[in-house]
């Protein structure tokens, strides 16, 4: 038994050093802030989604005919059903809200600079997957707003030439929405956060591999930094706390505030809900889609409209990182930043004057923003120029001018 007693103790040490690595000798910037805990609550939310949705899967039938009964004898039979479900359904939101937030950090801060651009696409990939799994998540409980919602996205598929028709036919496993389709979405719902989790392990190791960013936009040696534990580790769960708390505010006194109340009705092809609207975090990337009325034009606005943020590493290279040195593009950011809003403000609207031309203008400024005004205002600053925009007086120009298009 000796010759093998050193091998189990390098299999120990092994996995020890594995977690060392990883975790506590993890050597992170000095001065990073609470808008880096953004990517813990992320791998927080996931790992809530995956096991409350295990959870779920023990009890749900995907059937036409059974699917919304299994959700209300989940709610009302299971035992804590209704929390698990609950839990599922705001954790959605929550997980988009930090992902979203986690986006913006990382915009404002350069982290998609080299050395991390690889680290922003797998990141951009990760949030494109969650799109489309969330999306098929919202199909499952098969009330109205699920059928009709899946019926407007699929038949955007048929907007591409020549292959659209077979395309929704193949999505639909028919020529109309039925149990195929809930079978298909419920087994891509069930897969696609495997995919998610993979793309995860692939974003820390080249986390680790670049190094984190810190909000003075500087590289740093691992001599200038302090170890992850029990620093930032500390640091993390009182971040994680405070999260929990949040969430849990949500999910035991407004369970329902996120969600869509014609989805407690079940789904009825016969009858068309007065406005159908996604869920909250469709709703920017919806208003682009609406505001062109070209289905086409529209179906390749909204795919670019995600597709732009892998473009970012590409159009926009400034000399340096964070927006705390360069005023102009801060003030951009933030336009930006309330352009978003007003999208999605925008997208839970009725298609009617004076919303579509609010949201025409709203994506023709998203679009301006990425692709122009961004690239041209880094470029001024990289050239070491001083510019004195008057942001202000613009802002309040575009202030009244939609006031004036809301009063007609």
């Amino acid at each position: 038994m000796l010759p093998f007693y050193p091998l189990r103790i390098k299999r120990q040490h092994t996995i020890l050093n594995l977690f060392n690595n990883l975790v506590a000798k993890y050597s992170a910037p000095i001065n990073l802030t609470y808008l880096w805990n953004f990517g813990v609550y992320s791998l927080l939310c996931l790992g809530i989604q995956i096991i409350t949705g295990l959870l779920l899967a023990f009890h749900y039938t995907p059937n036409v005919d059974l699917a919304f009964l299994s959700v209300e004898h989940i709610m009302r039979d299971v035992n804590y059903g209704w929390l698990t479900r609950y839990i599922h359904a705001n954790g959605a939101s929550m997980f988009f809200i930090v992902v979203y937030l986690h986006t913006l950090k990382n915009i404002y801060y350069g982290s998609f600079v080299y050395p991390r651009r690889l680290l922003w696409i797998v990141g951009v990939a990760i949030l494109l997957l969650m799109i489309v799994t969330a999306f098929l998540g919202y199909v499952l409980p098969w009330g109205q707003m699920s059928f009709w919602g899946a019926t407007v996205i699929t038949n955007l598929f048929s907007a591409i030439p020549f292959f659209g028709s077979q395309i929704v036919t193949w999505l639909w496993g028919g020529f109309s929405i039925a149990n195929p389709t809930l079978t298909r979405f419920y087994a891509l719902h069930f897969f696609l956060p495997f995919v998610i989790c993979a793309l995860v392990g692939i974003h820390l190791w080249l986390l680790h591999a670049s190094g984190s960013n810190n909000p003075l936009g500087i590289a740093f040696s691992s001599e200038g930094g302090i170890k992850f534990s029990p620093y930032y580790l500390l640091k993390d769960l009182y971040g994680v706390v405070i999260f929990l708390i949040i969430f849990a505010s949500f999910l035991f006194f407004e369970p329902n505030l996120l969600g869509h109340p014609d989805n407690y009705t079940p789904a009825n092809p016969m009858v068309t809900p007065p406005h159908i609207v996604p869920e909250w975090y469709f709703l920017p990337f919806y208003a682009i889609l609406r505001s062109i009325p070209n289905k086409l034009f529209g179906v390749v606005g909204l795919a670019f409209a995600i597709i732009s943020l892998f473009l970012i590493p590409i159009l926009h290279k400034p000399a340096i990182r964070s927006m705390a040195f360069r005023p102009a593009s801060k003030a951009i950011f933030w336009y930006f930043v309330a352009v978003v809003f007003l999208l999605g403000w925008i997208g839970g609207l009725p298609v009617e004057h004076p919303y579509l031309l609010l949201g025409q203008l709203l994506t023709g400024l998203y679009f301006i923003i990425i692709f122009a005004i961004y690239p041209f205002i880094i470029k001024i600053e990289n050239k070491g120029k001083n510019i004195k925009f008057e942001f202000r007086k613009t802002w309040n120009a575009l202030l009244s001018y939609f006031k004036r298009i809301l009063e007609v």
